[in-house]
């Protein structure tokens, strides 16, 4: 590492990608705060009408996160480790949070393999024959077809334009770990 001031690591990809796992390994493993998306989302995070947001040109600054934002501020201005490993979709391509990021791992994982882990999850937590998840994940399904496999294929294709490593193909989360791990050692 040539500098002592903190850097923020944005993983970013589609759900499914592998981006939690990778975060929270990283963070493990170089004993360093990590900040997980989801966990600073709301209601208010997406626009209401997905559909309609990617016809008109899916701005990716409009998803809007706050909470996220603000414990990211926090934790860069407290914190002295040499990393922050962050969950951020989106990369740089958000406005809220570019000034934030110093480095963006795009995980390019085949679309078909995250729908399959999105799936997993999804009946991993099943308890019995639940058909009100087995519904959730019809609905997913529905919408993945409908638009949102095009708009996990735009916003990849935008952070790819703005980022610092790409991890592609068909590997394992360890695999994966594991290439991040050397990438930042050489820092």
């Amino acid at each position: 590492m040539t500098s002592n001031k903190t850097k923020v690591i944005a993983i970013s990809g589609v759900s499914g990608a592998g981006k939690t796992a990778a975060v929270k390994f990283l963070a493990n493993s170089f004993n360093c705060p990590y900040l997980l998306f989801d966990d600073h989302t709301d209601i208010h995070t997406y626009p209401q009408d997905m559909k309609c947001w990617l016809n008109n040109g899916a701005n990716v600054s409009l998803i809007q996160t706050p909470k996220f934002v603000s414990a990211l501020q926090t934790l860069r201005s407290t914190n002295n480790s040499c990393f922050i490993f962050i969950e951020e979709p989106f990369g740089r391509e958000r406005n809220s949070m570019a000034l934030l990021i110093d480095y963006v791992v795009l995980l390019d994982q085949p679309l078909e393999l995250c729908l399959s882990r999105i799936i997993k999850r999804h009946t991993d937590n099943l308890p019995g024959e639940s058909s009100a998840s087995l519904s959730l994940i019809a609905s997913f399904l529905d919408k993945y077809h409908d638009h949102f496999r095009e708009i996990y294929i735009r916003a990849a294709n935008k952070v790819s334009l703005n980022c610092d490593l790409i991890i592609s193909g068909n590997i394992s989360i360890k695999e994966t770990t594991i290439s991040i791990s050397d990438w930042l050692k050489k820092m």
